[in-house]
């Protein structure tokens, strides 16, 4: 899984930051998108509840 770390935006907005292997940014998006998104998806573990 890929870790995400969290900064703060210049209007104080909590932000989700990707980095690669090398420590560069890979992907930002913030808090808010990045958190429904994650609600959105189901984890194996729920998909297997059936």
């Amino acid at each position: 899984m890929t870790k995400r770390t969290t900064h703060r935006s210049t209007a104080g907005k909590k932000l989700y930051a990707v980095r690669d292997e090398k420590g560069r940014f890979v992907d930002i998006q913030t808090y808010e998108r990045a958190h429904r998104a994650d609600l959105k998806r189901k984890s194996k573990a729920e998909k297997g509840k059936k």
